[in-house]
């Protein structure tokens, strides 16, 4: 997601669906002491899990801003450089998303579903804001290597996702 979104030192990243804050902690490295991230999180459990294992792992984090919000009604913040989504329907954030990301800026969505990231496309598609729209799927799959013997393991335990990407298109006058 880091490599995908581009995520570099000094951007403003708001993500939603902090989760147990895996990807906020990598997040912080990516955007370093310069850039922000800003998490909603609609369950204040969820935010203070993710929060407590940041700060056991991490430790004190200045440039994080955690809402207890919940981002299908809007965001607060603009401009930002990039948003990442790991929600239920992704798709109903597409509006906030074209009015506040920077021009340039990148739209991520991680679901778990290929109806979820369909529904996620027709909508970027449909808003008209954004470009080089595409869907990747995330699988991991071992491989045995062996000597000679070079093939993938026998036994599978296959988790996979999609991310769903564009870019906010850069209007020239």
């Amino acid at each position: 997601i880091l490599l995908w979104a581009d995520i570099y030192p000094g951007a403003t990243v708001l993500e939603a669906g902090m989760g147990s804050g895996a990807l906020t902690m990598a997040l912080l490295r990516a955007v370093g002491d310069k850039g922000t991230v800003i998490s909603y999180e609609l369950r204040p459990d969820f935010a203070q899990r993710a929060l407590t294992n940041i700060r056991d792992y991490v430790g004190a984090i200045d440039n994080l801003i955690v809402r207890s919000k919940d981002v299908y009604e809007g965001i607060d913040e603009e401009p930002l450089d990039r948003m990442i989504l790991d929600l239920p329907e992704p798709w109903q954030v597409v509006e906030s998303a074209a009015q506040t990301l920077r021009p340039g800026g990148i739209f991520v969505a991680y679901t778990p579903t290929i109806i979820q990231s369909q529904r996620v496309v027709e909508a970027l598609r449909a808003q008209g804001s954004f470009v080089l729209i595409e869907v990747l799927e995330t699988l991991l799959r071992p491989w045995n290597i062996e000597g000679p013997s070079v093939r993938p393991a026998h036994r599978l335990v296959a988790h996979t996702a999609f991310i769903s990407l564009a870019r906010k298109k850069v209007i020239r006058s």
